[in-house]
């Protein structure tokens, strides 16, 4: 075994440019924010089970709206919302970016929902 020094070549290190003068940067988000926007929407197992005990249909269309308009909800501090669609009404919560329980519109009209601070109407 060779137990002696070897030098070696010096290579230079090379950095990132560095912000210039009169060139605007922006930055638009922070990791977290990011990372929230491209998780997909989910349905909690009791939401799934609400959702085929009710026979409450949602097309992929109406997801994507749905998970829009919850992106644009938890933008305006909204934690947990009501959503109310032609078929149904859902309890999300826009900080999980989950539907948390879903039920029929005319099951939802004679209902009195909690613990939410915003409404999202489709």
């Amino acid at each position: 075994m060779d137990h002696r020094i070897h030098q070696t070549q010096s290579h230079a290190l090379q950095f990132p440019a560095m912000k210039k003068p009169g060139v605007k940067q922006h930055i638009s988000a922070n990791f977290k924010d990011v990372l929230r926007e491209v998780q997909s929407l989910k349905v909690s197992k009791h939401a799934e089970e609400r959702l085929n005990e009710r026979n409450i249909t949602i097309n992929e269309k109406e997801w994507q709206t749905i998970s829009e308009k919850m992106s644009e909800a938890r933008h305006k501090g909204v934690t947990d919302s009501l959503v109310i669609t032609n078929k149904a009404a859902l309890v999300v919560s826009t900080t999980n970016n989950t539907v948390v329980t879903a039920m029929n519109r005319d099951e939802a009209s004679s209902k009195i929902f909690t613990n939410i601070n915003g409404t999202i109407l489709i």
